[in-house]
């Protein structure tokens, strides 16, 4: 029995198409590992900042925001892998790698924050 006579996982990331190179798939999921860690670490420096930086405006908003851009940064992280795994399946070209502007522009902001913060007494 070939592999796609099998059922198909619940969890795939497309129940259509046929499967790809091995080292593709595992490729893809390195980086969505890749990105859940950069979500982690996100999070805990929000978490880390919030406990050790005395308390203000600046550094509620510097924290909030590091935590909130790592739960946004994992839901984009499942998103990427969902949609690279379905056009590896289906043989289409990768598609566009979107979150790196938002991620870069919500970071300048998180920096903007942390300098606010160390700058005023």
């Amino acid at each position: 029995m070939t592999r796609e006579t099998h059922p198909r996982r619940p969890d795939a990331p497309a129940q259509t198409g046929s499967d790809p190179d091995p080292r593709f798939t595992m490729a893809n999921e390195r980086t969505f590992l890749a990105w859940q860690r950069t979500a982690l670490a996100l999070m805990a420096g929000g978490v880390g900042f919030d406990t050790f930086v005395t308390r203000s405006l600046a550094r509620d908003v510097t924290a909030l925001g590091l935590i909130a851009l790592g739960i946004g940064w994992a839901l984009a992280a499942l998103l990427r892998w969902a949609a690279v795994g379905r056009a590896l399946r289906t043989h289409k070209p990768l598609p566009s790698f979107r979150a790196a502007p938002v991620l870069t522009g919500a970071l300048m902001l998180a920096g903007c924050g942390l300098v606010l913060v160390v700058a005023l007494p």
